[in-house]
């Protein structure tokens, strides 16, 4: 009876979090458009944080139980998952040339992001004091995407005196404001569905993982992490599927970065972590994935779909490694 009602509830937690990531992304690229913003910063940051926002709910809470090897294998197989699956599955729907700007900073700040969980892991330990460096870096990250929406939204502020008293610009105001409320308020809706549904379907999987006797380090690199992910999965592939590969992009190379400076950093504050020594294998194979993209992202050139397909394989790979006893 109870594994039943596991299947049905992930099976309600998967609905609710296709239907909240549509709202999600239909809103985000929506209100991009409304409010000036390139859909690739909208990508980094609003979609990219609200469906990373499983990890966190899911870590803090692991670190709170003292279960630090559920907390830090759901960071890192999240970000296999998200590297190598969704990635990828970008890449299969719609191949896509990288722009410039997410090659120099985001790209190489998702790079930098993998390079300081290994350095922070090193010891197996992700101690209080590294957790508040890693929500400094965090800041420093915000930061610098905040001068880049400074930069994007400036050529918006200049705009054409009215001719009638205002009564135009007023009109237009109004509405360009109903119109941001409006998909604020969806945004939040499907933010709503992905963290309710998140948390729902890794309580099933978890559920079903243990009926087969699966170690908690394995449950966590794998089941919950791509339970974690599967906002940023659905996500992405909605966004793919309409033409927003920017955000798609954005919302991967975002939720990396966010899963260890931000999440991470966040468990760790609340209470240290510890590893199981599986993690330095779970971080090589990161390492691996990472470079992998970096590099085809590097190129200048576009993702392809055999691309795609080597990036999938090789994350699949991961959760079937990790799986084997």
């Amino acid at each position: 009876m109870v594994l039943l009602e596991d299947v049905v509830l992930f099976g309600i937690a998967a609905l609710a979090l296709w239907l909240g990531a549509r709202s999600l992304v239909t809103g985000a690229s929506r209100l991009a458009s409304a409010a000036g913003v390139s859909a690739l910063v909208v990508g980094l940051t609003v979609v990219a944080f609200g469906t990373s926002a499983p990890e966190i709910v899911v870590s803090t809470g692991a670190a709170v139980e003292g279960r630090g090897d559920v907390a830090v294998g759901n960071v890192i197989g999240s970000n296999v998952f998200n590297t190598g699956v969704i990635l990828g599955l970008v890449a299969v729907i719609t191949p896509f040339r990288v722009m410039e700007s997410l090659l120099r900073r985001d790209a190489i700040a998702m790079a930098g992001s993998t390079i300081v969980a290994a350095a922070v892991l090193a010891d197996g330990v992700v101690s209080r004091l590294e957790g508040a460096i890693l929500l400094v870096l965090l800041t420093c990250y915000l930061g610098v995407l905040w001068v880049a929406i400074r930069a994007a939204t400036d050529g918006d502020g200049g705009r054409a005196k009215p001719i009638d008293g205002g009564t135009t610009a007023l009109v237009e105001r109004d509405r360009h404001d109903v119109r941001v409320g409006i998909e604020g308020g969806r945004i939040l809706v499907g933010l709503v569905l992905v963290i309710v549904g998140g948390r729902v379907l890794v309580d099933s999987a978890v559920g079903l993982a243990l009926a087969a006797g699966v170690s908690e380090w394995a449950i966590g690199a794998t089941v919950v992490a791509a339970g974690t992910s599967i906002p940023e999965l659905v996500t992405s592939v909605v966004a793919a599927r309409g033409d927003g590969v920017s955000i798609a992009a954005g919302n991967v190379i975002g939720s990396n970065i966010f899963n260890v400076v931000g999440v991470l950093g966040i468990a760790a504050v609340f209470r240290p972590l510890t590893a199981d020594p599986a993690v330095f294998v779970a971080l090589a194979w990161l390492g691996v994935l990472t470079a992998f993209a970096t590099a085809v992202l590097a190129t200048g050139r576009r993702l392809t779909r055999l691309e795609g397909v080597s990036l999938v394989v090789l994350g699949v790979g991961y959760s079937v490694v990790s799986l084997i006893p």
